[in-house]
């Protein structure tokens, strides 16, 4: 398993160290409480928070609020989606109405930066699915066709135009879409922390260990004390099945990155000087590559089952293997920081919005999509707490649900399989 707040991810390390961690003892009670800290908490905690100025409401995270997956992803505000099995004919209104949450995905996030005037490194630049095998033309003309129904603005670029932009002859063939945005995902979160409501409290390195129902209030068992509150929401993500939270509808993948050290000048004129850019795989399991406005390299390529931790040095070489492909004239210690988080997937990539009873309700389970979907579902799953029935709320639940998961051990058999099959298809874009 990852160690809770370990020090290896590039974007958290650059940040200053927050201080003032305010961890949960004793007895305490209250009227609302938030299960985890990421955009998705932290949005309902926000909403929650500034929709009822009277009530007493509770975060708790078992690790440093916003510094989970939240701040470990690759920094993507996506507008659209490719291997996520809506891409066909026959999927147009399902795909489209993932993509109208996107948008409002990014409404969110961009009305949040805007109102609290938020530096993220938010670069509207858009993004790229590329490959290095020219056969994925009739899968890109297919997915070029699906946009272009949609009005989403893209174009397809073949190696010398990818090679200009991106400043690598790897790939041979790319659809770009405009709508995309980079940012940075730990200032991002760290900015959500910064700016919760007076009536939110935060309790930071206490992981809820069970919760229960009693006379109509929820009691929950931290590490070290009990809160008792009239309501709950669960915002764990990748976490919710552990805690008994639609356990056969989602589960958490365990996924490594690396991000090199800031290139040289002459690093960065030899391979063209391009503009940031971001780079998604056509094939699923390919890597996600992302060259950022400080002149860094991150590559994710390696995923796991999240109890199958391996060793952050095997993941490094790999790492490290894929960047020399795509940039052969960089120095072989180029890389500076590794690390590990988690995602949430569910069988055919839906998302988890559900009021449980009266007084609980849960989000997650994003599938890749966590920085501008949690922060919707986050600020939807508070309103819909207080029957507060907006635009938003109506959409998210036209989407489609989760499909039912088999029980272990043949869920995690039937993942392994997949992750065989993925992983064969896509070897040449590791």
């Amino acid at each position: 398993m990852l160690p809770n707040n370990d020090q290896t991810c590039g974007w958290i390390n650059e940040l200053p160290k927050r201080t003032g961690i305010n961890k949960f003892e004793g007895q305490a009670s209250c009227d609302w409480i938030i299960v985890g800290a990421g955009y998705t908490g932290l949005s309902a905690a926000r909403q929650l928070g500034n929709m009822n100025p009277n009530m007493n409401i509770a975060v708790i995270d078992a690790e440093v609020a916003g510094e989970g997956a939240s701040s470990r992803n690759s920094g993507y505000l996506v507008e659209s989606t490719m291997n996520d099995g809506f891409v066909s004919s026959k999927n147009t209104e399902d795909y489209k109405t993932k993509c109208d949450l996107y948008s409002l995905g990014i409404e969110k996030v961009k009305k949040f930066i805007t109102q609290h005037q938020v530096d993220c490194d938010w670069n509207e630049c858009g993004k790229y699915y590329a490959s290095s095998k020219i056969e994925d033309e009739k899968k890109l003309t297919r997915f070029n066709n699906m946009l272009s129904s949609l009005k989403i603005k893209n174009q397809i670029l073949y190696k010398d135009d990818l090679q200009n932009r991106l400043g690598t002859g790897f790939y041979k063939i790319g659809i770009y879409t405009n709508g995309g945005i980079l940012l940075n995902p730990a200032k991002l979160a760290r900015s959500m922390v910064d700016s919760l409501p007076e009536n939110v409290t935060l309790y930071e390195n206490s992981p809820l260990l069970k919760w229960e129902t009693i006379n109509k209030k929820i009691n929950c068992t931290l590490s070290r004390g009990t809160i008792n509150a009239s309501s709950i929401i669960f915002c764990t993500n990748g976490f919710l099945s552990s805690l008994g939270i639609e356990s056969h509808y989602s589960f958490p993948l365990l996924l490594t990155a690396s991000m090199t050290r800031r290139l040289t000048d002459k690093e960065f004129n030899q391979i063209g000087s391009p503009s940031e850019w971001g780079v998604l795989s056509i094939r699923p399991m390919g890597a996600t590559v992302r060259m950022t406005n400080d002149r860094r390299i991150l590559i994710r390529n390696t995923v796991s089952l999240h109890k199958n931790y391996t060793n952050i040095e095997s993941n490094k070489n790999i790492h490290l293997k894929g960047i020399l492909k795509r940039f052969p004239s960089l120095p072989k210690d180029i890389i500076e920081t590794t690390w590990s988080g988690t995602v949430c997937r569910s069988g055919n990539a839906a998302p988890i919005f559900k009021k449980i009873s009266n007084n609980i309700y849960a989000t997650g389970c994003f599938n890749g999509s966590g920085i501008g979907l949690g922060t919707l579902f986050g600020e939807e799953i508070a309103n819909k707490a207080c029957n507060n029935m907006t635009n938003e709320i109506e959409l998210i639940q036209r989407n489609k649900k989760p499909n039912w998961l088999p029980p272990q051990p043949f869920l995690n058999l039937g993942i392994k399989a997949r992750f065989l099959i993925d992983k064969n298809y896509a070897k040449s874009e590791l």
